[in-house]
């Protein structure tokens, strides 16, 4: 009697542990994978591959320039968070090299530019033992990053790699529909005009993508100093090219770009402000140049009316 006792006492509980762990089970499959970026160009390319599967936060917004970043604590809580963490690498991220590299102890973390080969980097000038980490203004370099994203995703969720995969062909389709439209407006531009003059060095993947000379006041890094002689070289250069125009950039300040503006102005060189370009950060979220293929479409549109 005490046997069917005991037995009719455990079988429910029995019943109701397994159904609260199927429904949990169930639960956890419905969750969506959290994934936090450093860069929003980043988190653009993670929601477009992820789609309905992840929910993505960016540390960093609008105007905000990468090399300077230094992580809040509300940062730290985001990526101590996240299922999986996406940056650039190659040292845009260089304040928080050291909190990433304890993250990858933790948990995944992918350094998505440093996938790409060694030479098809291109040199820091300034430094040699540093390259310039602005690959996603070569849609080409851009998309082999993604692949990271994509694989990444895949490995945390294999039961929906066939949804990432047709996602990131949809959206890598839209980025070379992208690239041939960057590619016929560039061509517009007069060929001695195809000057792109910047704050800082932050141009130089899209201007060899596209056959323009890039010029930088600044070097790859906004850390980077410049002084009398650097203005002092880029006036020349702007007036002995009769360059008509300059740009300046959402995520650093007019102050640099205006020196050399007036320096040339003092020479009897007229040169305006071509607009104002998306480097290292894009615009609001919910625009159009909150996205990456708005900004990308933004900075050539841009540059092609002010340079023709």
């Amino acid at each position: 009697m005490k046997k069917w006792f005991v037995l009719f006492t455990i079988l429910p509980l029995l019943l109701l542990t397994a159904c609260s762990n199927e429904s949990s089970s169930a639960n956890n499959e419905n969750e969506k994978l959290k994934v936090t970026t450093t860069i929003a160009q980043i988190a653009d390319g993670v929601n477009n591959i992820g789609g309905e599967m992840v929910e993505v936060q960016s540390l960093m917004g609008p105007g905000t320039d990468p090399h300077l970043y230094k992580a809040t604590q509300s940062d730290i809580a985001k990526l101590q968070d996240a299922d999986m963490i996406f940056y650039n690498g190659l040292n845009l991220e260089g304040k928080m090299h050291d909190i990433l590299d304890k993250m990858n102890d933790q948990k995944p973390t992918y350094a998505i530019s440093e996938s790409i080969k060694e030479e098809d980097l291109l040199d820091d000038e300034d430094d040699k033992n540093a390259v310039d980490p602005h690959v996603w203004f070569d849609i080409d370099l851009w998309k082999h990053a993604l692949e990271e994203v994509k694989s990444g995703l895949i490995e945390a969720d294999p039961a929906n790699k066939e949804y990432y995969e047709k996602n990131a062909d949809e959206y890598f389709k839209k980025l070379d529909d992208l690239k041939v439209y960057a590619s016929e407006q560039l061509k517009t531009i007069p060929e001695d005009q195809r000057v792109l003059v910047t704050a800082h060095d932050a141009f130089g993947y899209f201007g060899a993508a596209y056959e323009m000379e890039v010029l930088g006041l600044q070097g790859l890094s906004t850390d980077a100093e410049y002084g009398l002689g650097d203005v002092q070289h880029l006036v020349d250069t702007l007036v002995n090219r009769e360059i008509k125009a300059v740009f300046v950039e959402s995520s650093i300040s007019e102050r640099s770009i205006n020196a050399v503006i007036e320096g040339a102005q003092q020479k009897g060189h007229e040169v305006g402000i071509g607009g104002e370009l998306y480097s290292d950060a894009m615009g609001e979220e919910g625009t159009e140049e909150g996205t990456y293929i708005g900004m990308y479409k933004h900075n050539i549109d841009t540059v092609t009316k002010a340079l023709k």
